[in-house]
């Protein structure tokens, strides 16, 4: 099973174009925190539980002869206020939720069981933060950026653009979806798809 296959537009958008889109409700492990990604602790610790846990489960199921699945790509929600809102100045002061989407067959039952299997292999202190839960986006604007994480501003400029100039305003979270590995990828190649959360005007 491939998520990614499931949901193609959203995991596959166009770098060239901005498109609107409507996300549904998708089961996430979720792990919150705040600072700067680059130098925070909490940020990585998050990033091995979300993939330890995610990691026990695929392999527990395979084993017990259940649904095999793709473990999917690494998310981050971002904001600085209540509003939603980020300055791209100041990362220190960023909110942040790490995610990883599960599939829709996978239970609390499941995941208690893979956690503490997880727990027991490694020692993975972000998981006493760890939650799972159901989160529906809804309508949001997306465009893929292509290139380092640092690059970035001028794709979400061109996406805000976009957003204002079809009708609509941010209302929500600025999202990403890491769809490449930038410890295998080179800066210039990284995939990353840029979300935002919209409402009408």
């Amino acid at each position: 099973m491939d998520p990614k296959e499931e949901f193609r537009r959203l995991y596959n958008p166009s770098a060239k174009a901005c498109e609107i889109v409507d996300v549904p409700e998708m089961s996430f492990l979720m792990i919150d925190g705040s600072g700067d990604p680059n130098t925070s602790r909490d940020f990585q610790e998050a990033i091995q539980a979300l993939y330890g846990v995610s990691y026990t489960l695929k392999f527990t199921l395979k084993k017990s002869g259940g649904p095999d699945f793709r473990v999917m790509p690494l998310e981050g929600l971002w904001w600085n206020d209540a509003g939603g809102h980020l300055d791209p100045a100041n990362k220190s002061v960023w909110s942040w939720t790490a995610m990883l989407r599960q599939p829709d067959f996978v239970d609390e039952a499941a995941i208690a069981d893979a956690t503490a299997q997880a727990k027991a292999k490694r020692e993975l202190p972000a998981l006493a933060k760890m939650r799972f839960e159901r989160f529906r986006e809804g309508l949001a604007a997306q465009i893929m950026h292509i290139g380092p994480y640092a690059a970035e501003q001028p794709t979400i400029e061109r996406l805000h653009a976009f957003i204002r100039a079809e009708g609509y305003q941010p209302s929500g979270k600025h999202h990403e979806i890491y769809m490449g590995d930038p410890r295998r990828s080179a800066p210039e190649k990284l995939k990353t798809i840029v979300r935002q959360p919209v409402r009408r005007v």
